[in-house]
């Protein structure tokens, strides 16, 4: 069963929240809420996150402050934030948006369809860095053992079985995620979450090499890529 993302919603108005669920309700993800910038900081202490959505006119700790405090924790530094905000102060408040580490920046009222597709984009980047590292952790499992991980279910696997069920695997999260560095390029998406996309192939191009070189006859112990 795969886990669904969780998406976390931020915003001191209670009307304005019920919207955003409304909106995102048919990405079928687990929508979080919270009233207050301290509410969302301390969400982000247990729970992993695909995306934030922060609203940016808040009483106490306004949105900017409140990312600013997201990006120096090394746990959620690396979280998307887009920015929801219903003013719009000219180019520098932008500016300071993406300043303060946000990868989108929009204008209330916003086009629901335009909100739900960017934030799908980044639920999935984010359901694919998921796959990776169960990849990287069944990998480390065989490195470990020398040969003798053991099954889901709990029953020994030869090497070879073990290296081909990996294989599969990763084949399988290679084309998701080829399919979706197109999907980005043919929609303009935002610089970011290109990067982001790109960043995952690397990832999983190096996994792919510390596989091919475990087949029989290579002769070689490789290191399992780094999740960073």
């Amino acid at each position: 069963m795969v886990q669904k993302a969780k998406i976390l919603l931020v915003d001191d108005r209670p009307e304005n929240l019920l919207a955003l669920e409304a909106i995102l309700s048919a990405l079928d993800q687990t929508l979080v809420r919270a009233s207050s910038g301290e509410e969302a900081l301390k969400a982000l202490l247990t729970d992993d996150f695909a995306v934030i959505l922060l609203d940016v006119q808040m009483p106490g700790m306004d949105g900017f402050e409140t990312a600013a405090h997201i990006k120096r924790r090394e746990r959620t530094r690396d979280i998307p934030i887009i920015f929801l905000t219903a003013i719009n102060h000219g180019p520098h408040h932008t500016f300071r948006g993406y300043a303060a580490g946000a990868v989108d920046y929009i204008s209330k009222p916003f086009d629901p369809w335009v909100l739900r597709a960017k934030v799908s984009v980044f639920v999935e980047l984010y359901m694919k860095n998921c796959q990776l590292r169960e990849q990287a952790a069944l990998l480390r499992l065989q490195l470990e053992g020398g040969g003798g991980g053991k099954a889901a279910a709990g029953e020994s696997k030869e090497p070879a079985g073990l290296l081909a069920e990996l294989s599969a695997r990763l084949a399988a999260v290679e084309e998701q995620a080829e399919a979706l560095s197109k999907q980005l390029d043919d929609e303009s998406a935002d610089a970011a979450a290109v990067a982001t996309a790109a960043h995952l192939e690397r990832k999983l191009t190096g996994l792919r090499r510390a596989l091919d070189a475990l087949e029989p006859g290579t002769g070689s112990s490789p290191s399992v890529p780094s999740q960073n």
